[in-house]
């Protein structure tokens, strides 16, 4: 059985190896190995710790047996204020991702559950994120909605 937990700094390792496991998924290549203690090759660990400590971000695991099974990360954006009205926030759900064998057992759905429940704690006016659209459906279920009023410039 997993649960879901918000991340600390400790996770850093075993979020570096699901990265790993995804990007090897995406590019169709062979993916690296999930046993116990190791961790991807090449100083990857390093790269994704450098990462992480200059994009602060609120992750949250999906952990079963010790291992981390799933994961999710939230960047939160303080909006300018004006006057007469308070503080307010908006989220951005990124890096949404379960290994494979692990799909279709509500696990992703518990990580974003626990996303929008922070997300809605922190008193949030919206949570964004860019699904892929084999996610879509996903998303919808969940009571995501396409969205009109962003725009995007691409650079590539």
């Amino acid at each position: 059985m997993y649960t879901v937990r918000q991340g600390n700094p400790a996770d850093v390792p075993q979020l570096a190896r699901l990265r790993a496991v995804w990007s090897a998924e995406q590019e169709r290549a062979p993916a690296p190995e999930l046993t116990a203690g190791d961790g991807p090759p090449d100083g990857f660990v390093e790269d994704f710790r450098h990462w992480a400590e200059g994009n602060p971000r609120e992750f949250f695991v999906a952990e079963e047996d010790g291992e981390l099974i799933g994961m999710v990360n939230l960047l939160i954006f303080e909006r300018m204020p004006k006057p007469g009205k308070g503080p307010s926030c908006w989220v951005y759900l990124g890096n949404a991702y379960v290994l494979p064998v692990h799909r279709s057992a509500g696990v992703g759905t518990g990580l974003m559950q626990a996303a929008i429940a922070f997300a809605r704690d922190l008193g949030a006016v919206r949570m964004v994120l860019a699904p892929s659209p084999e996610s879509a459906d996903f998303y919808a279920r969940l009571g995501f909605e396409p969205a009109s009023e962003l725009a995007v410039h691409r650079f590539t």
